[in-house]
């Protein structure tokens, strides 16, 4: 019986699955913060607060069992103003980008246009216009020196 239910099936070899590049992942990942980023623009527009949430696995100490909390964390926005005209940094690995040769800012003028002015970036990222700076290594901190008090 068992053999007539398995014949039944359409079985084949295992296809080969080819990995995806991993400049796709980080493009994913900064999409996701200048997704971030526009809605904390509306919020700032609409005088709403801004609320962010990441989830972390918990461990009940009693029972042992491991459950999802979403905790509030905080987020720093990317664009900021002088005398009411905005600006907005584009950051990767946690640092500006150079977007032309000594320029790190976006100059965005009214804040209403930031939420606009951020699509068109999720656009370019993913179209890949961004791709060599995602795929820049990660430059670590320079560790402060420590000096002995005399």
């Amino acid at each position: 019986m068992a053999a007539s239910l398995l014949s039944s099936l359409k079985v084949i070899t295992r296809p080969n699955i080819e990995h995806k590049p991993p400049v796709l992942r980080k493009r994913l990942k900064l999409i996701d913060k200048l997704e971030q980023q526009k809605e904390m623009a509306v919020c700032m527009l609409e005088n709403r607060r801004f609320e962010a949430f990441r989830e972390k696995r918990v461990k009940d100490p009693q029972t042992g069992d491991v459950s999802i909390q979403r905790r509030p964390t905080t987020i720093r926005p990317w664009y900021y103003d002088s005398d009411n005209h905005y600006y907005l940094e584009v950051k990767v690995h946690n640092r500006p980008i150079e977007l032309q040769k000594g320029k790190h800012a976006i100059d965005i003028g009214d804040k209403s246009e930031l939420p606009d002015v951020i699509e068109t970036i999720i656009k370019a990222v993913e179209q890949g216009e961004l791709d060599t700076f995602l795929q820049q290594p990660v430059i670590p901190k320079k560790a402060k020196a420590v000096t002995k008090g005399d």
